[in-house]
């Protein structure tokens, strides 16, 4: 009992070891603060760049788009007739005359009848519905109630 008592007196006796305790607690505080500010910020910059990145590829996209635009302009320009027959003739080509066409029968060669838009089928008949089918569900119960009403001559 004695050592116990001597060593809560000399614990008393040394309160910078309660400071130290105390200093402690408070720094690792700050480095706990410290570490989940530094974790926000890494987050938060990632969040941002990715952001960035995808305005870039957003205004990239865009540019690509305008690109393909102005060639699909210059294609369909190019490729007008107007266009086409000014460099055909350029090239020496005239047009074709009926007496300078030749045709070329290929035998066994059978074209392609192509799609027939006309209605040459007779249309199937509109449907047929029964008899038993005709009658709604309050006729069907109306005539029921009808049949067992004992002045319907039914049963007494």
């Amino acid at each position: 009992m004695n050592k116990v008592t001597n060593l809560a007196r000399k614990y008393r006796q040394a309160p910078w070891r309660t400071q130290r305790q105390w200093l402690g607690l408070v720094l690792l505080g700050v480095v706990m603060t410290a570490m989940v500010a530094g974790v926000y910020l890494n987050v938060a910059a990632r969040g941002t760049l990715a952001g960035r990145e995808v305005l870039d590829l957003n205004f990239e996209i865009a540019a690509n788009k305008r690109t393909n635009a102005n060639l699909q302009t210059k294609l369909a320009e190019s490729s007008s007739a107007a266009a086409m027959q000014q460099h055909a003739q350029a090239l020496g080509f005239t047009p074709a005359s009926p007496e300078d066409i030749v045709y070329v029968v290929v035998p066994g060669y059978v074209p392609d009848p192509g799609f027939n838009l006309s209605t040459t089928t007779d249309q199937p008949p509109a449907s047929i519905i029964m008899p038993e089918y005709r009658q709604t569900l309050f006729e069907w119960f109306f005539e029921r109630i009808q049949s067992s009403s004992p002045a319907a001559g039914g049963q007494q």
